[in-house]
């Protein structure tokens, strides 16, 4: 018999908040934790967080591109984002996370 995947959540979105020594830039250089922190709080506000088939805001380690960061990426999808400030969060929340609808300008490919 194969395995039916059912998701508890309906989306996952991960940030990128790794800090790394040396020159090569990191997530958290543009202070990711609070970006990630943030988009949190606006979820949970908007009631998009709240028990099965709702959004996951996960902080994750690198997340190995931080070249094109700060970054995040959302799943089941696969879309990455890079984002600068909190009205770039706001886009991706409503577009991508209420409306279903990718936001071109902030992807990263």
């Amino acid at each position: 018999m194969g395995l039916i995947k059912m998701g508890y959540y309906r989306q996952h979105v991960f940030f990128c908040t790794n800090l790394r020594d040396g020159e090569r830039q990191s997530c958290q250089q543009c202070d990711a934790q609070a970006a990630r922190d943030y988009v949190k709080q606006r979820c949970k506000t908007l009631g998009l967080s709240q028990g099965a088939g709702s959004v996951r805001i996960n902080t994750a380690g690198c997340l190995d591109r931080c070249e094109a960061g700060p970054v995040m990426v959302v799943y089941p999808e696969g879309v990455w984002y890079t984002y600068v400030d909190r009205e770039d969060l706001d886009e991706i929340i409503e577009q991508h996370l209420q409306g279903g609808q990718v936001v071109e300008r902030l992807l990263i490919q």
